[in-house]
């Protein structure tokens, strides 16, 4: 923790003032370098003591949703790898399952650099890196050749940018038809606002096409949820969770990034020269915290804790992960919080958690849900 936060994050962050997306693509490397070797001697040695350093057991973490156990409830949330090129290697770092993508139908470069951008001043990351994949296809073939992940992995889908929004539903399905033996759940991405007119397939009419499309394909064998924005009004959330009832769907995911920009320290992004307002792309991280857990817990009231939800956004202590699982999550994920923390956080989390289901008596995580 030390070596990372005062040493390593503080050289990244000021002193190189390196960018962003060159340090993620670094990590990404050495982690599918690890991945690739983790069988062969010295580098399963090397897994193993990521395992011990990084890693925390306890039976009292463990649940079972959709017949998939989850050794903890804390998963690595979708956007570090895109492309599943170290899709073997999460569980050495501690995480009790991990979401690739997002994967498209064609593969896509994503929009122009620079793309990614910290905020220190928020605890935050503003990104519109726009789905950049290698496709389905790719992923698929990169996970029958390496397909022995110790957790569970879920696979994030949006629609390619070159398919009109007429299209989508297809589109959606077949990156579902290539993928679907291969990931233990599936989301169905409607909410990011990198992709031209992709959150208007939040809409009821829309979404309601996607999901019948993947129906009609799944037949009930495959988990599937929908990733909503943090953005949406009450009303809306609420039509989705109808289309969840409708369509059977397995839970839900919340919250994406944000588009909203009011309250941030951050006024100027030093990379491009502009301000905050002027710049596109989804904010991530703190400032999505508050409403993320919102809502968690509206979803969890409204369905009366039915309906299975993971949340994300803005966690970056074990009492910020307490806080989303007593709103009605079951699972979480973290991913700005991890690039700010370090990877030293998983452990501080579940362990964090273990302490307060002691603290207050309880047996299980799955006790702490909705609470």
């Amino acid at each position: 923790m030390d070596i990372y936060r005062r040493g390593i994050r503080p050289l990244l962050f000021s002193g190189l003032n390196a960018d962003p997306e060159w340090v993620h693509q670094q990590s990404l490397n050495t982690l599918r370098w690890l991945d690739t070797n983790q069988k062969h001697f010295p580098f399963a040695t090397i897994a193993n003591q990521l395992e011990r350093a990084f890693g925390y057991a306890d039976s009292r973490l463990k649940q079972t949703l959709w017949g998939i156990e989850f050794a903890n409830p804390v998963g690595l949330a979708a956007g570090f790898d895109k492309d599943g090129i170290a899709a073997g290697i999460w569980g050495k770092l501690g995480f009790g399952f991990a979401e690739l993508g997002t994967v498209t139908y064609h593969p896509q470069p994503g929009n122009s650099r620079p793309r990614l951008f910290r905020l220190p001043e928020d605890g935050a990351a503003l990104n519109r890196m726009g789905f950049n994949n290698q496709g389905s296809s790719a992923l698929a073939e990169r996970l029958e050749r390496c397909n022995f992940s110790t957790v569970p992995l879920g696979i994030n889908l949006g629609k390619s940018k070159i398919t009109p929004l007429e299209e989508a539903a297809s589109d959606y399905l077949g990156s579902f038809q290539r993928l679907q033996g291969l990931g233990d759940y599936f989301v169905v991405n409607v909410s990011s606002p990198n992709t031209p007119g992709l959150r208007s397939l939040q809409d009821k009419t829309q979404l309601s096409g996607i999901l019948e499309a993947l129906r009609g394909e799944n037949q009930g064998k495959k988990p599937i949820l929908v990733k909503i924005s943090p953005d949406l009004e009450w009303d809306a959330i609420a039509d989705v969770l109808d289309l969840a009832q409708t369509y059977h769907l397995a839970g839900i995911i919340a919250t994406n990034t944000t588009i909203r920009r009011d309250r941030l320290k951050t006024q100027r992004i030093a990379a491009t020269g502009k301000p905050i307002e002027e710049e596109a792309g989804g904010i991530s991280g703190k400032p999505v915290r508050d409403r993320a857990t919102e809502v968690i817990r509206f979803i969890h009231q409204q369905t009366q804790g039915n309906l299975p939800i993971i949340g994300v956004g803005g966690i970056f202590t074990p009492e910020e992960a307490w806080d989303k699982i007593a709103a009605g999550a079951s699972l979480i994920q973290v991913y700005t919080g991890w690039t700010y923390q370090g990877p030293a956080l998983i452990r501080e989390i579940l362990l964090g958690l273990a302490n307060k289901l002691e603290a207050e008596g309880l047996q299980s995580i799955s006790e702490v849900v909705g609470s």
